[in-house]
């Protein structure tokens, strides 16, 4: 069908409901609007559901989240081998956080499951992704769903879908999904029944605090130096931002629980908001997201600002620095080197570290973080963009007794202390940051003298991003066009950097620039092109599964803070000279 036909099913089929054609009715003047609510379906990637809110099959509605429901409740019942009644029984953990709708498309996911036949665990209120990543283990359920569409703008949601060891389905899982997904073409098969029929079925069952207090427990087995926290936790001062989302009450439990005395809350961020009022989005990545905490922080002159997404599993983070009298922005990457440092170090001096340690990050992260892993003798391991693939490392080391992970990280903000969860976890993040931050004050410093002393060990190592945005049916080609010619005519250079290796994962291909030998890069097939530059630089492209960008990841080793800043700024002129 067109698009046209698409919008005019829509608009008479009895399966959609009258609010549905009120808003598809408002717009039937308006073709632009309907091609890009109809033109496509909105793909159930290898990270789930992400799109905006609204009628459309382009769009996230009840409709199109109970319609990839019913293909992962066929996938669940597909891997049965012969036990249905046992693999429905173990039912799916569902969490959601403060989005709109994202309560009501919790619901549609749990009333499809349950019209299946399968029981659903629904978090009573807005949970953190990591906790659903804790949860379903515990309750040894057989997959996962989280509504969340992270950091986005508000008019955005998603859905993401998670299997019994805790991690977004990485391959081939993932591919056998969106196979089921695609499979259910028609709406009218379509599975969902009352909540009041799947109550008393015991089919939908809500849980809360038992699941938070075990997780609680969890976390605090990740701290090292509880003395030291106890020296300096009435003096360390603390603001935090929940960005209006679900790290809120967690948070300031874990810190509570810790003996922290002064958190402070940015009120205007404290409760829910849908709109995110506040802030151009909710991404701990954005300065301007940072707005009022530095106002508060300022005010109460603290030591360190904390800030988590909608979903809790991203934090970020701003140090006060003592010479300038200013806070300085911590990226991702900063926050990650921090921590991996702190807990490699005090767990080696105090001496529990587990044996056969192993470190995993992702290709668009800092070099930085394999230097760390050097210096402390550990395996360090390399994945995917995507912090499922780190969780399936987990996996791996466990099934195959290799390795104990240690600790894990990714470019964007996010990291994992412990194996309570399998994806990023924002609140153990907090917590260690604030283990680290209280180590610094014992010692008669800053956590921005902590950084420099990072920098002045292993280099200084920067990284930044160059982002295209281009929506809509030619952006997406648009898009292709750009990776294409950067794979077919890869640039041998950019500036003076001499490109020494590319990595094509798409085609499991490491070129040797210079010799044009080829290896395998022994790596899941991804649409990434990454290119290894001279001086320990290098940069990637990358479209994204969620956004319709594509990203240039890049990053460079300077002499100092200033020659990095430098590097890194020719680094992306010469970027965008090659596209």
């Amino acid at each position: 069908m067109t698009y046209r036909d698409q919008y005019n099913y829509w608009l008479t089929a009895p399966y959609f409901d009258e609010t549905t054609r009120a808003e598809l009715k408002a717009i039937e003047n308006d073709e632009k609007e309907i091609e890009d609510r109809f033109y496509k379906e909105l793909e159930f990637g290898t990270g789930g559901l992400r799109g905006v809110i609204g009628a459309g099959t382009n769009r996230i509605n009840p409709f199109t989240v109970r319609k990839a429901t019913q293909g992962l409740a066929n996938y669940i019942i597909s891997q049965a081998n012969g036990n249905v009644a046992e693999i429905k029984q173990k039912g799916v953990a569902i969490a959601y956080d403060s989005r709109r709708m994202s309560p009501e498309f919790a619901d549609e996911a749990a009333l499809c499951l349950n019209a299946n036949g399968i029981k659903a665990y629904v978090f009573e209120t807005l949970r953190p992704t990591p906790v659903l990543s804790f949860a379903l283990r515990k309750l040894g359920c057989i997959a996962g769903i989280v509504i969340t569409a992270s950091h986005n703008p508000p008019e955005y949601n998603g859905y993401k879908a998670y299997w019994e060891d805790g991690a977004q389905m990485a391959s081939p899982r993932d591919e056998d999904v969106i196979a089921e997904v695609r499979k259910v073409t028609d709406f009218n098969d379509v599975k969902t029944m009352p909540k009041a029929e799947a109550e008393k079925a015991g089919l939908y069952q809500i849980i809360g605090a038992d699941i938070d207090d075990a997780y609680m427990e969890e976390l605090k087995k990740q701290i090292i130096n509880h003395d030291i926290i106890g020296k300096v936790a009435d003096k360390l001062k603390i603001v935090y931002s929940p960005f209006n989302g679900a790290g809120n009450i967690p948070v300031r439990r874990i810190l509570s629980e810790l003996g922290f005395k002064n958190v402070y809350i940015v009120p205007e961020q404290e409760n829910p908001d849908p709109n995110f009022t506040t802030v151009d989005y909710p991404n701990p990545e954005d300065p301007k997201a940072f707005t009022l905490a530095l106002e508060l922080a300022k005010e109460k002159k603290a030591d360190i600002i904390l800030a988590t997404d909608p979903d809790a599993d991203r934090l970020g983070i701003y140090a006060y620095d003592k010479v300038s009298g200013d806070f300085i922005p911590f990226t991702g990457n900063m926050t990650g080197m921090l921590i991996a440092e702190y807990i490699l170090r005090e767990r080696r001096r105090t001496k529990t570290m587990p044996p056969n340690p192993a470190m995993v990050s992702t290709v668009v992260t800092t070099n930085m973080a394999a230097q760390i892993a050097k210096a402390y003798d550990i395996k360090f391991i390399e994945v995917l963009t995507g912090f499922k693939y780190i969780g399936e490392q987990i996996k791996m080391f466990e099934e195959n007794k290799t390795f104990n992970y240690i600790f894990g990280l990714e470019e964007s903000y996010g990291c994992l202390a412990g194996t309570h969860a399998r994806d990023k976890d924002a609140v153990v993040a907090v917590m260690c940051l604030c283990e680290v931050a209280a180590y610094c004050m014992a010692n008669g410093k800053t956590v921005w003298d902590e950084m420099l002393e990072l920098y002045e060990k292993y280099g200084y190592y920067k990284e930044t991003q160059y982002v295209i945005t281009l929506k809509g049916i030619d952006g997406s080609h648009k898009i292709q066009e750009i990776m294409d010619k950067l794979r077919k005519n890869p640039p041998t250079e950019f500036g003076d950097l001499k490109v020494l290796k590319l990595y094509d994962y798409e085609n499991d291909i490491i070129t040797e620039m210079a010799t044009l030998a080829e290896t395998p890069t022994g790596l899941p097939q991804s649409n990434v092109l990454y290119f290894e530059l001279d001086n320990d630089s290098w940069c990637c492209a990358r479209p994204s599964g969620t956004e319709p960008k594509i990203k240039f990841y890049m990053g460079v080793k300077g002499e100092s803070l200033a020659d990095a800043k430098v590097k890194v700024e020719r680094l992306t002129e010469a970027v965008k000279a090659n596209l």
